[in-house]
């Protein structure tokens, strides 16, 4: 028999707490997502993340750890290498990434990439560094509907993002031209996990807006994943925010794009008062594209109260046979240098409402617990070649 009916996968997309021992070979001495938030905070109200353990998992400031904690909790560290999206959710559901992503942040895309979308777009490239999508569009949309340039730009994670107005040049152009970037970026020296279309409407600086056109030309996991078992015996695999994008639609059942992170907490809630037997799997990107990128902590605390406020609707909504895993995919500390994610472990808060207590678990090696524990709890194998061991019997 199932132990779950139906489990509850939440991404809080970047919450790290704390460096793994390795973060000093990528630059991340010190980092500590949550931890840092938590110091800028004048008032951080958390009250249901403060009732699963959340400052029993993590030290907080202003936030005490409860002496009768609902959740099972521990704290994660990555096995694979790198410290991006796609690296984080694969290693969740089973994969070992051995080789990092390549990421253009610091230097742009190499020059001879460049000159071959160039020449089989027929515009020139403009931009070609790491950029805010809204400050790009301020900077360069002008140049692109004056001159008729192809804006290209990227950011801390391994993506080429290309912009283009829907009313000039129009979303077929501009997806023609992703996918020509997608196969130029097959190459292993330019291996990008994403490229993405990144439309957008106006006619002058103060009017530009990004639309809800957005197109992912992603890799696809390079194995089969927990959630390719899923699917194939049969069960529902919904995803909710980027997981379509991260899994490049392998695995899934149905999803559902969201604008913001509290929206994706209502689709999600609203997956919850609905039958369905699975996985709910979800990513919250607003804490890191909106806050941690942007370097703004205390941003970053209030997102993090707008969340907990869903999450106690998300609790009430919960059945008995139901578990939530609450957790991260790498870190991105907001008081850190730079715009990048940081190597942090990251947290696992593991609820049902069939609990009679909760309390802390060992540290554990590799995010793929995760994935592990959701095959066993289903009675099915890990795809072969996968990592993980299910942490099932003791949540």
């Amino acid at each position: 028999m199932e132990k779950y009916k139906r489990i509850f996968v939440i991404v809080l997309d970047s919450l790290g707490v704390g460096a793994m021992p390795d973060a000093g070979s990528y630059g991340d001495i010190g980092a500590d997502t949550l931890g840092h938030i938590s110091q800028r905070m004048t008032d951080f109200l958390i009250p249901n993340l403060q009732k699963l353990g959340l400052a029993n998992l993590h030290k907080l400031h202003g936030v005490s750890p409860v002496e009768k904690p609902l959740a099972k909790y521990a704290k994660l560290r990555e096995m694979s290498r790198g410290k991006d999206t796609m690296t984080g959710h694969w290693e969740m559901m089973g994969l070992y990434i051995t080789k990092p992503f390549i990421t253009f942040t610091e230097t742009g895309f190499p020059k001879e990439l460049i000159e071959a979308l160039e020449a089989e777009t027929g515009r020139t490239v403009i931009g070609n560094k790491s950029a805010s999508g809204t400050e790009i569009l301020e900077e360069l949309a002008m140049e692109e509907l004056e001159h008729g340039h192809l804006i290209v730009y990227t950011s801390a994670d391994s993506v080429m993002q290309i912009c283009g107005n829907e009313e000039t040049m129009g979303l077929d152009t501009l997806y023609h031209y992703c996918e020509i970037a997608r196969r130029l970026t097959m190459e292993d020296k330019w291996k990008v996990g994403r490229v993405i279309a990144r439309p957008y409407t106006g006619k002058k600086k103060g009017e530009f807006v990004r639309t809800a056109n957005r197109h992912d030309y992603a890799l696809k996991p390079f194995g089969r994943t927990v959630l390719n078992v899923l699917q194939e015996n049969g069960l529902d695999v919904i995803s909710v925010g980027k997981i379509y994008d991260i899994f490049d639609g392998e695995g899934l059942t149905a999803s559902h794009k969201s604008k913001s992170s509290v929206h994706g907490m209502e689709q999600t809630i609203a997956i919850a008062e609905n039958e369905f037997h699975g996985l709910c799997f979800t990513n919250l990107v607003d804490f890191d594209a909106l806050w941690g990128h942007r370097r703004n902590p205390e941003g970053y605390g209030q997102e993090l109260e707008r969340f907990d406020k869903k999450l106690g609707e998300l609790m009430e909504t919960l059945r008995e046979d139901d578990l939530l895993i609450l957790t991260a995919d790498h870190g991105n500390d907001p008081t850190y240098s730079g715009t990048d994610h940081t190597r942090e472990k990251v947290p696992f808060l593991a609820y049902s409402p069939s609990y009679t207590g909760g309390g802390a678990l060992e540290e554990q090696e590799t995010f793929a617990v995760i994935g592990a524990s959701i095959a066993d709890n289903f009675r099915l194998d890990m795809p072969q070649g996968c990592i993980g061991t299910s942490l099932l019997a003791k949540i």
